[in-house]
């Protein structure tokens, strides 16, 4: 607020005022040059822009009975009209002291409401609710509360111990969980993987193994229709033996060469 004591001067555009004949109030200010009789008259102006302002840390208890530092910042600003600057001189002494204070003990009563863990994910809304009731509260000053920001939400050092410790549990747990899974899904890919193995090798096995049997047929068929005796025998035997090696196994009939193959435990076909 500024006084004016001279007979001409400049109101700017973010400033209103009031003149005063003899500490009476005679009329509003608005922006622009103005003329006033000195001893007679007395021009106050105020800056209607809004007002940045700390709210200094305080403590405060929590639902909980916690213990928590908080702060913040305000922006309030005079209203515009004749009515509201006249409140702003007469029915207040110091406005922005009046609306600290008035925050201090909203402030107090918002965090008494909640619990510590409430609190501190509450930030917007502990604003926001400062913000309407202060507005309605400083109605009768003339002023508007534009805004407010809580700043600083400050536990105790043990609970902040405990709160980091509690955190870095959550994330260790969050972790193992994660390695967990990833390696549950490997040993998937590797089960899965060894069971298409083992199904490939199994299926070619079968093939080798139909091959010789097949093989083996075809020789019996020839040494029956083109060897005799002995003769027919030694070929059945020499055919077979080509036919059968790196450890598979054969099994001789009272017949002579009709043999059943395995391979590994596995019976094929009997070739007749």
């Amino acid at each position: 607020m500024r006084t004016i004591l001279s007979p001409i001067y400049i109101v700017k555009q973010y400033e209103r005022g009031i003149v005063e004949l003899f500490g009476k109030y005679q009329r509003f200010v608005a922006p622009g040059l103005h003329f006033q009789l000195p001893i007679l008259h007395l021009t106050r102006i105020r800056d209607i822009r809004e007002h940045t302002m700390d709210i200094e840390p305080q403590s405060v208890i929590t639902k909980d009975n916690v213990e928590i530092r908080v702060d913040g910042i305000i922006w309030v600003r005079p209203g515009l009209s004749t009515e509201e600057i006249q409140k702003t001189f007469y029915n207040i002494d110091d406005w922005k002291v009046a609306v600290l204070q008035l925050t201090k003990t909203n402030l107090r009563q918002e965090f008494g409401g909640l619990t510590l863990d409430e609190s501190l994910v509450a930030r917007e809304k502990i604003s926001s609710n400062l913000q309407s009731v202060l507005d309605r509260m400083t109605k009768d000053w003339g002023l508007k509360v534009c805004k407010v920001e809580i700043r600083l939400i400050d536990p105790p050092n043990d609970i902040k111990t405990a709160m980091h410790k509690q955190k870095t549990a959550e994330q260790e747990r969050r972790s193992m969980k994660l390695l967990a899974t990833g390696r549950y899904e490997a040993a998937e890919q590797d089960k899965l993987a060894s069971i298409q193995l083992a199904e490939g090798k199994r299926e070619a096995e079968i093939k080798i193994a139909e091959g010789k049997a097949k093989a083996i047929e075809l020789v019996n068929e020839a040494a029956e229709k083109y060897f005799k005796g002995n003769a027919k025998e030694l070929k059945q035997l020499e055919m077979t033996e080509a036919c059968l090696k790196n450890n598979s196994k054969i099994i001789l009939s009272e017949k002579g060469i009709s043999p059943t193959l395995l391979i590994g435990d596995l019976p094929l076909r009997k070739a007749e």
